[in-house]
């Protein structure tokens, strides 16, 4: 029996010294061979001189195609290699390279009746795989005979065993009961914005389970915002697969992207390194117009508008995070660093249940608006022990003042986070509904059918922690108290009691914004991961005021940052260094 793997463990060296990233040969070389050379004959209509794909391309392309239908055995009808996931850099040809991949696999179709399918997110995107396929068979007198183009329904049909590709734009009714048994999801990245994405890709692959010659390939570049849905999904997985952490040997990933050090670095700036991602730089992608647009977005002066977070992640494959944002927070550099080992490997409410267990002292911080928003919550407590850490300042020595690194023992901080929203965010703001389906899976986020879920789910919370012996006080927005108010006053969470605290807002937060920073960065905030803040935390955009500072959202409506400025709130408090006030019934024994 055959044995392989499709992981590649030395990817980072590959791609920098501009190897191939498939470590495995072709299973069955002659089948290989024979599609690479039907493959390599279409002509690409839309380059100059119109050249075949043998004269023109890069050998990046050819390794691909070749594990494409070298997989296949002829001998059992069986393909060994069933999906495939291409991320390469927008401008590399991609498009092209679709519709010959698919026209080779149209020419290559033994089964009469079959159905291939190319599905785009957009009519804009199907046409750009529809046209030079369309075009690459009117270039060749023989393609024309045996193959049929049909412009008005965008379909190609063969016409000796009237086999069918189509070419469709995505939406649950043009994806409903397709029997294809190859098919190419074009701009992976679009979909993973798609609300029902997940439920339509399966309409459209479901064919595989009765065509076991077929294939499933997933072509993108990098999303313009934090992937999400089922492009995050695929993202991972191929990922994982890629670097050996899954053995998964029906599915080959060849993702172009910089190697973690490159990213940390931002050697990514550096128009040197622009051909890591694309492979097609000298050809497709010119080097000259990549700087020259680098140029144009960076002083603001582009002509489409791009920015410079848009070029990273289209021409660059930059993962979009907190750290690409020229206005970000500047706690957002060092946020997924500052995730707490323990706490972060723990389910969502037992890492709640360590973090109580570790405090002297919580604090708890709360943000939330209307029925189209998320109501956040924050808990933060007060380890008791102290911990050194090395801070800056200045010293004196001699009548001299100098800067010097001085120990400092200090008590540290440990966030969690929680939201809560109403199911009809999901359709309201369906841009952001992929992100929170995603985030509702690792139970950080609770989706709710009836309204005032969330003050119920707040306040219990609220309660368990005061009768612990633990609450050191709620930190709100006092302009959005409403009915948390009467909740609170139910359990003795009142103002009065000295538990119940108005948090400044706006630009007389910005004590709370640099306080939770600087924590940050010298690891005395450490917080319990996940994605609801991996997400929030970017969204952050920090905007100068007459007297300071404020957050704000990146993207207004969309982008929600409530369980970030619920953290902020809590910040504000702790910083007061309250005590944890005893229950009544404790005190009364005490004293």
């Amino acid at each position: 029996m055959l044995r392989w793997s499709t992981a590649c463990l030395d990817w980072r060296e590959r791609i920098v010294e501009r190897q191939t990233l498939i470590a495995c040969e072709p299973l069955f070389p002659d089948e290989a061979d024979a599609a690479l050379a039907v493959f390599k004959s279409l002509r690409m209509v839309d380059v100059a001189g119109s050249p075949t794909f043998g004269e023109v391309c890069e050998p990046f392309v050819f390794d691909f195609v070749r594990a494409v239908f070298g997989a296949y055995d002829k001998e059992t009808g069986q393909r060994l290699i069933e999906e495939f996931f291409l991320l390469v850099s927008k401008k590399n040809g991609k498009s092209t390279i679709v519709a010959g991949i698919m026209v080779t696999a149209l020419i290559r179709n033994w089964r009469g009746e079959q159905e291939l399918l190319i599905l785009a997110p957009t009519r804009e995107v199907a046409d750009n795989a529809f046209k030079p396929a369309a075009a690459m068979i009117d270039a060749d007198p023989e393609l024309s005979d045996l193959l049929h183009v049909k412009r008005n329904v965008k379909e190609i049909e063969h016409r000796l065993n009237k086999a069918v590709l189509k070419v469709i734009s995505a939406d649950s009714s043009t994806a409903a009961g397709k029997k294809a048994a190859f098919v190419l999801i074009d701009e992976l990245w679009h979909f993973g914005k798609k609300a029902g994405a997940s439920p339509m890709l399966q309409e459209a692959t479901g064919g595989l389970i009765s065509r076991p010659e077929g294939f499933v390939i997933y072509i993108s570049t990098q999303s313009d915002t934090p992937p999400a849905g089922v492009f995050k999904e695929k993202l991972e997985y191929a990922r994982k697969v890629r670097d050996g952490q899954i053995d998964d040997p029906k599915f080959l990933p060849v993702i172009y992207e910089f190697p973690e050090a490159m990213v940390e670095a931002r050697a990514y700036l550096d128009p040197a390194n622009f051909y890591i991602t694309n492979p097609n730089i000298g050809k497709s992608v010119r080097r000259e117009w990549l700087e020259r647009k680098f140029g144009q977005v960076q002083s603001g002066e582009d002509e489409e508008g791009d920015t410079v977070q848009t070029f990273l992640a289209k021409h660059l494959n930059v993962e979009i995070g907190g750290n690409l944002r020229a206005n970000r927070w500047t706690g957002a550099d060092h946020w997924a660093a500052a995730e707490d080992e323990e706490l972060a490997s723990l389910p969502q409410w037992q890492a709640l249940d360590r973090l109580l267990k570790r405090s002297e002292v919580v604090v708890v911080g709360a943000d939330g608006g209307g029925l189209d928003d998320l109501f956040g919550l924050s808990v933060l407590g007060r380890e008791p022990g102290e911990v050194e850490v090395e801070i800056e300042m200045d010293v004196e020595e001699d009548g001299v003042f100098r800067t010097a690194k001085v120990s400092r023992r200090m008590k540290r901080w440990l966030a969690w986070s929680h939201a809560w929203c109403h199911r009809g965010v999901l359709t309201r703001r369906k841009s952001i509904a992929p992100v929170l389906q995603d985030i509702a899976k690792a139970k950080q986020l609770t989706i709710l059918d009836q309204p005032l879920g969330d003050v119920a789910g707040i306040v219990r919370q609220i309660e368990r922690i005061k009768d612990m012996g633990l609450l050191g006080g709620v930190a709100v927005d006092a302009s959005g108290l409403g009915e948390m108010e009467d909740a609170l006053d139910e359990i003795g969470v009142t103002q009065e009691a000295g538990l119940l605290v108005a948090a400044p807002q706006g630009g007389w937060m910005m004590s709370s914004i640099k306080g939770a920073e600087r924590r940050l960065a010298s690891g005395l905030l450490k917080h319990s991961g996940g994605p609801l803040m991996q997400w929030c935390v970017p969204n952050l955009k920090i905007e100068p005021t007459a007297t300071g500072i404020r957050a704000t959202k990146q993207t207004a409506g969309d982008a929600k940052i409530d369980p970030a400025m619920a953290m902020f709130n809590a910040v504000t408090l702790m910083s007061r260094n309250p005590m944890a006030q005893l229950r009544a019934d404790v005190a009364a024994m005490i004293g």
